[in-house]
């Protein structure tokens, strides 16, 4: 019969632990992908604005070897990130796509001139960066007009300096939310141990010796909680990788396994800090007290 209790007493215990596990390795998952969304926030919208087109339209008159060497020398510029040559016949097909293959038919000669498609750095497409570098285009001999989506880098530049608000008081908020819920999940498991921690009280053993034991098991608890967090997150990242390969490329690893670790030692700061003030606190309660 007390073996069948203890192994009650027992099963009570894991299970006990094993919800107290999963509920913090729940919201430090919340804290992670919030953290994995700020660190990459820069990188995506990086990648965004570098998948932005600027067109080098040159004159009628332009051959194709005088636009091949102007792309050769701009291509040593430090504002350009890649740039592709465009030639009547390709620009021609590019346009049948999209107006249809008889489009030329109200044409006498071919109006599709000589391009260079160029993709800059990302640095370079705040606006005044880009409005010097439009500038330098323009200038170039040859070239009859440099095209691009304007009212596209205003909405992304503008876009993107509002999801960083969000995201930044997002984070805060989920932080604040996080602490609450492993504070009382941390809590509702010391309080369950209110009447041992006050025997221990009584018979003389100090505060210390009562907190030790409680904080050793509260780091063996974050630290468990924080790696099955990053071992669902790795799991996340590496389903993005099969799926949306081409938005794996543009993750920044440094500061994803930054965030891995972050939300480990987070896990274990905040079980140890909820369990150090929890402690103290039912520590000073009177005998009276604990029964309320």
């Amino acid at each position: 019969m007390k073996k069948r209790e203890r192994n009650i007493i027992y099963r009570r215990l894991i299970q006990s632990y094993l919800s107290s596990v999963i509920s913090i390795s729940m919201v430090l998952i919340l804290v992670g992908l919030s953290g994995l969304m700020a660190v990459n926030a820069r990188s995506v919208s990086d990648f965004f604005r570098e998948n932005i087109k600027l067109s080098l339209l040159f004159n009628e008159n332009t051959t194709e070897s005088y636009a091949m060497e102007v792309m050769s020398l701009l291509e040593k510029e430090e504002y350009l990130k890649e740039a592709r040559f465009i030639s009547k016949e390709q620009g021609t097909a590019e346009m049948s796509e999209i107006l249809g293959a008889d489009f030329l038919s109200i044409f006498e000669t071919n109006p599709i001139p000589v391009s260079i498609d160029l993709f800059l750095k990302a640095r370079y497409l705040e606006p005044d960066s880009l409005r010097s570098v439009e500038a330098k285009l323009a200038q170039i001999e040859g070239v009859e007009e440099v095209v691009y989506q304007e009212s596209l880098v205003k909405t992304i530049n503008e876009n993107m300096e509002k999801a960083g608000y969000v995201v930044g008081v997002f984070i805060l908020l989920l932080l604040f939310i996080s602490f609450v819920l492993i504070n009382n999940t941390v809590r509702l498991n010391l309080y369950a141990k209110r009447f041992i921690i006050h025997t221990m009280k009584l018979v003389g053993a100090r505060r210390s010796f009562i907190r030790r034991p409680l904080l050793v098991k509260a780091f063996i608890q974050g630290l468990i909680s924080g790696l099955l967090s990053v071992s669902i997150l790795s799991a996340g990242v590496y389903l993005v990788y099969k799926d949306l390969p081409e938005l794996f490329n543009i993750l920044d690893f440094n500061m994803v396994a930054a965030v891995f670790v972050g939300v480990v030692l987070l896990g274990i700061l905040l079980c140890l800090f909820s369990t150090f003030i929890i402690v103290s606190r039912l520590v000073s309660m009177s005998g009276d007290d604990i029964y309320y």
